[in-house]
């Protein structure tokens, strides 16, 4: 059933968004040289390798200047690539992937061999499952490259705190795991695309009114997690994902050395409750 689910959908979605392939093909030919598609080799189901397709948003000696993930304002990614980033046009031809049979709609996110490499017993599990265009860590970790940019280390936080978390929680989702299910998490991965700042530029802010942590390079500590409304929630480090309260709010973060006139105007925006959140395990 879930082979016939991604089958039917990703015909249709590659029937109806055509013409956007053709525009978004074409735009990336004319600004920048280079092939239109990115092919990145990455790991897939039992452990066999498969290339991802991708709208190319980065200059074509990208993956000889620099690390296999992106951070902050990679220098390496084109203007047009970064819009197309934001807005997950970039991922569209993987549908073709789907169609081979290489992915699934719904599934986790394949992983390079060098980060494959690093998986401990357990988490290789997650290799039985046939890897996919979303899945609950993609949501959580929509504002990756952001988050990654306000590490110290972004390698070894990928490595040692978001990568496991992921794994966790796409193990997580496939033991309860049904067409109904799925089918959610395709709509809560369109609205939280939607839902994304317009502009996160290190030490800037979005237009939801972001306020970053701390600049890019600074070391990492315990920050108070605040949603965009001024409701205080526990805190949590710095390099951990900007999530979404149940409700659909962002959640952003800032330095929990307030001064107590900024902690009176967050108390008075609105009565501070709670906000529970999962806990961490870190295009």
């Amino acid at each position: 059933m879930k082979r016939a689910f991604d089958l039917f959908f990703a015909t249709i979605g590659l029937l109806v968004l055509s013409p956007w392939f053709l525009v978004v093909g074409v735009a990336v030919w004319l600004s920048s040289p280079g092939p239109v598609l990115f092919r990145s080799r990455r790991v897939g189901r039992f452990g066999r390798e498969f290339f991802l397709l991708k709208f190319r948003t980065m200059t074509k000696d990208a993956p000889q200047n620099g690390p296999s993930i992106t951070i902050g304002n990679d220098r390496r990614i084109t203007p047009l690539g970064a819009v197309l980033r934001r807005a997950k046009l970039d991922e569209l031809p993987q549908l073709l992937n789907v169609i081979k049979g290489e992915m699934s709609l719904v599934g986790p996110r394949p992983e390079v061999p060098e980060y494959v490499k690093l998986y401990t017993p357990e988490q290789r599990r997650v290799l039985d499952l046939i890897p996919g265009m979303t899945d609950p860590a993609s949501i959580k970790y929509a504002l990756e490259n952001e988050l990654l940019g306000k590490c110290k280390d972004p390698h070894s936080d990928y490595v040692n705190e978001i990568m496991p978390d992921k794994i966790r929680m796409n193990l997580g989702y496939a033991a309860q795991a049904n067409l109904w299910t799925d089918f959610l998490v395709i709509l809560k991965t369109m609205v939280r695309i939607a839902q994304r700042p317009a502009r996160t530029d290190e030490g800037g802010e979005g237009t939801r009114g972001r306020r970053d942590a701390r600049p890019t390079g600074e070391t990492t500590g315990e920050m108070d997690a605040v949603i965009s409304d001024g409701v205080m929630a526990t805190a949590r480090p710095a390099c951990q994902p900007l999530d979404l309260t149940s409700d659909g709010r962002l959640v952003t973060y800032r330095d929990s050395r307030t001064t107590s006139e900024e902690e009176e105007t967050l108390k008075t925006a609105q009565p501070s409750r709670a906000v529970s959140e999962s806990a961490p395990g870190s295009m």
